[in-house]
């Protein structure tokens, strides 16, 4: 079984060779403009466009909690937006984080790096502007990529 490999960087440049997956966590909202995706937005307009063009046609697709749009930017490079939270505010129901949503993205992340032999890369998912605690982020990412071999690399942010 693979571990969680830990680095400082930035994950829209994730390092190694071969085909990768950059998976992260996005709105229930269709809202693009803060936190990670703006350091992806500067590095390819694809992801966002495809987001919202899919948030747009969300009563004839998938768009929903859980569900993820996997974006080619290049030849061996895709990137994963996975729906992960509900709304963008802490409210009565607390952080906008749903684990559950990202528990089921993470799950066809996995089936799409299987497919592709991607490794993995991310942020910290779900734990920015989402108001998620990684203690439990980190398991789910065990249980649904690196306990099926798939090699994940986690960025934090070196300043």
């Amino acid at each position: 079984m693979f571990e969680i490999r830990y680095v400082r960087g930035d994950a829209t440049t994730p390092q190694g060779k071969g085909v990768k997956v950059i998976a992260h966590v996005t709105n229930d909202l269709g809202g693009w403009g803060k936190g990670f995706v703006l350091a992806l937005s500067r590095r390819w307009p694809e992801p966002e466009a495809a987001y919202r063009r899919w948030h747009r046609g969300r009563a004839g697709n998938d768009f929903a909690l859980g569900a993820v749009q996997f974006v080619q930017v290049g030849p061996y490079l895709w990137v994963a937006n996975m729906v992960g939270q509900r709304g963008i505010r802490t409210g009565s129901n607390g952080a906008p984080v749903r684990y559950e949503a990202i528990d089921k993205a993470l799950a066809a992340v996995a089936g799409k790096a299987v497919e592709l032999g991607a490794t993995v890369h991310m942020p910290r998912i779900g734990c920015g502007l989402a108001g998620g605690k990684w203690s439990r982020v980190e398991p789910l990412i065990s249980e649904r990529l690196t306990a099926r071999g798939i090699a994940v690399t986690v960025y934090d942010h070196g300043d």
